[in-house]
């Protein structure tokens, strides 16, 4: 019985390559149900990502090329183009490799917790499709709940490390309720994206897409339930806003000092937090004159940023940790499973030489015989019945110290050799 972890990822992969092995969640049953078929496991998850692909499985006989090989044909891919981006990890290096990434500390961005609730559902999808059994079951419930530990006892996740994510936690020591507020992005691609993620995430309600191309603004703006609006109409909707975020790739600023005065007019000098993640700029530096604006640049956030990833890659040595014991600890319970078959296997024997001693003992009770008599000897005959099969082999091998060590071990002897 064999773990295998089989993939690849951002670090080993590029994205062209990652597309070609992704298997999209339309298509999870059928592979799961391909690569059961095919008999190269006897359990499996597929975990796919924009940023990896991974079969966990286990196998009867250690077979990685029987994976590679599905792999290709499952995807109409040839070893020279996915061979060289792929790694393979067997037993303890699986099950450690699995604690890591549901953890964040193989993601792209240390730390993040967006892969452990990727992983709950590549798993929850196997397993309700009968892909899983009590190996991988245990490896993910042991997975689950290691990744859980780590980010109660350390600090992995508790600093933001993307400019989008420090833009909302700097937005919410403003404002003491971010779900009171008004956010307008100022552009529709993916840091925008992103941030609108998080400022959903972190309740706010109503949010404004302001895009030179409307179209768009409003697919950006159907996906959170926000407004869409074009460039032109920003001047007159910049007064609505309690925060902007701007992220285009103009080249000439968008909002001006005036324009941003005008609005805190009409907004009777409410306060605006306004943060300005593009290169060049989109917002002109003269506006954090103004008194009632809070201007941070993505200077300012990436200063933030490094230093909360320093703090992710201490608590990430205090991870490892946790891992390298819950790494040890499955492993002795996977080990303990091979020894079953040969408990059982003795059980019976035990079982076996109780019972005909038992029948003998009542044979001679019903005689009348002595009943302490009766016990003395059934006693005896099983202790020596017992002790015949190693005795035996203990006399056969002579000095063999492993097996004399082992059988002191087993039937917890003392005394000399």
């Amino acid at each position: 019985m064999h773990l295998l972890t089989l993939g690849l990822n951002h670090a080993s992969a590029p994205l062209k390559v990652r597309e070609r092995a992704a298997v999209t969640a339309e298509r999870l049953h059928d592979a799961l149900r391909n690569i059961s078929r095919r008999g190269a496991v006897s359990e499996a998850t597929i975990l796919s990502t924009c940023n990896r692909t991974e079969i966990y499985c286990r196998q009867d006989q250690w077979d990685p090329r029987g994976v590679i090989e599905w792999l290709c044909e499952y995807h109409n891919l040839s070893m020279e183009d996915i061979g060289p981006f792929l790694y393979e990890y067997p037993d303890q290096q699986a099950v450690r490799h699995a604690f890591r990434v549901a953890a964040g500390l193989d993601s792209m961005i240390l730390g993040e917790p967006q892969i452990l609730g990727q992983m709950k559902e590549a798993f929850s999808t196997a397993h309700q499709l009968g892909a899983t059994g009590k190996i991988l079951n245990r490896l993910f419930q042991q997975t689950f709940a290691v990744a859980k530990r780590i980010r109660t006892d350390t600090e992995i996740g508790a600093n933001a490390v993307s400019v989008a994510y420090a833009a909302v936690c700097l937005a919410s020591r403003i404002f003491s309720r971010l779900s009171d507020q008004t956010v307008l992005l100022v552009g529709a691609g993916e840091t925008a994206e992103l941030t609108a993620r998080h400022f959903r995430d972190n309740g706010v309600q109503r949010m404004i897409v302001a895009n030179r191309t409307l179209s768009r603004a409003r697919l950006l703006a159907d996906a959170f339930a926000a407004e869409p609006i074009s460039l032109a109409e920003l001047p007159s909707k910049l007064h609505l806003a309690d925060i902007v975020v701007t992220s285009t790739a103009s080249t000439l600023p968008l909002l001006g000092k005036g324009a941003v005065e005008d609005a805190l007019r009409k907004r009777k000098h409410r306060p605006m937090f306004m943060v300005d993640l593009a290169v060049p700029r989109d917002i002109e530096e003269q506006v954090s004159e103004l008194a009632d604006v809070y201007l941070y640049t993505v200077d300012d956030l990436e200063l933030v940023t490094e230093e909360n990833l320093a703090c992710r890659r201490a608590a990430a040595d205090e991870a490892e940790q946790i891992i390298d014991v819950h790494t040890g600890q499955f492993m002795r319970w996977l080990s303990s499973l091979d020894a079953l078959p040969t408990l059982r296997a003795l059980r019976d024997h035990v079982d076996e030489l109780t019972a005909n001693e038992l029948q003998r003992a009542r044979k001679r009770l019903d005689r009348g015989e002595d009943p302490d008599a009766v016990l003395t000897y059934f006693a005896r005959a099983i202790a020596r019945k017992f002790t015949h099969a190693p005795s035996t082999a203990l006399n056969t091998t002579g000095s063999d110290d492993q097996l004399m060590d082992a059988v002191r071990r087993l039937f917890n002897l003392s005394g000399d050799k």
